[in-house]
């Protein structure tokens, strides 16, 4: 019990943007996760673009931020890996249409 008031009090506990934040963004990782295997044609180079390097940089902010964020770091983490293999699809699918 301790232990759980210890966490709902602390700098980066569920009183703070430092747990909301997260906890909101992980929204963009669990729809990137379920358009996985969506038609490439169907998913929007320039918004998987804006997402990619929307996470970058918050990537580095969560870092930077006293105290650090680890949280943040691993959604922006996952995002840009989610995001990146979208748009890497997009890419590649617009490749082999000009060829």
């Amino acid at each position: 019990m301790q232990a759980i008031s210890a966490f709902i009090n602390s700098p980066v506990g569920p009183k703070t943007t430092h747990f909301w934040g997260p906890v909101t963004n992980c929204g963009f990782v669990a729809q990137g996760a379920l358009d996985w295997e969506r038609p490439p044609e169907k998913t929007s180079r320039d918004m998987q673009f804006v997402l990619t390097v929307y996470s970058m940089t918050f990537m580095r902010f969560a870092w930077r931020v006293q105290p650090r964020n680890y949280f943040l770091l691993a959604v922006h983490f996952s995002n840009v890996f989610v995001q990146g293999r979208l748009l890497m699809r997009r890419v590649n699918y617009e490749r082999s249409l000009k060829q």
